[in-house]
């Protein structure tokens, strides 16, 4: 093979991996920019696309749950044992300082999850963390009424709102 012939075959091949390392990085930061919505099922396949997102939907609220909860207690994790007391205010979870709830774990997001207060039940919400909010092995997507009693799964820790 001639030299010319050589070097242009390097070249190509050169090209060719660059190509493969810029679509890589432009398909990973598309992915940190938009993370996947409604991954849910048994295999975590991603639900189809919608052409126009719908509004979202107001929380559901339990009709027969008139005692809610008073406290937010984190029952596993490296926090087990703290309790935080719900006086109408919103608590905020993930790995921030500022956080209410400040989870040193590498599956929190710093900006993880909160829990509200909506008419008369309390509400928690993902805030497009990347690992999700999970209430009893189900992931959310929206926000929805965390009953009492139910655990509320964020990384490792794992926490529910009593009485």
């Amino acid at each position: 093979m001639s030299e010319l012939a050589l070097t242009l075959v390097r070249l190509a091949f050169l090209g060719l991996l660059w190509a493969f390392v810029i679509a890589t990085v432009l398909v990973l930061r598309r992915d940190i920019r938009q993370p996947a919505e409604g991954v849910g099922g048994i295999n975590g396949t991603r639900a189809k696309q919608k052409r126009a997102p719908k509004p979202p939907k107001p929380p559901r609220v339990a009709r027969k749950q008139k005692v809610r909860g008073t406290k937010l207690v984190v029952i596993d994790g490296p926090l087990v044992g703290t309790v935080i007391p719900l006086e109408g205010q919103q608590v905020t979870i993930g790995r921030a300082p500022d956080s209410t709830i400040v989870i040193d774990d590498d599956y929190a997001s710093s900006r993880h999850a909160r829990v509200y207060e909506s008419e008369g039940s309390w509400v928690v919400e993902d805030l497009g963390s990347t690992n999700g909010t999970w209430i009893d092995r189900v992931r959310i997507t929206t926000p929805t009424v965390l009953p009492v009693g139910a655990p509320l799964r964020i990384g490792r820790s794992t926490m529910q709102i009593q009485k």
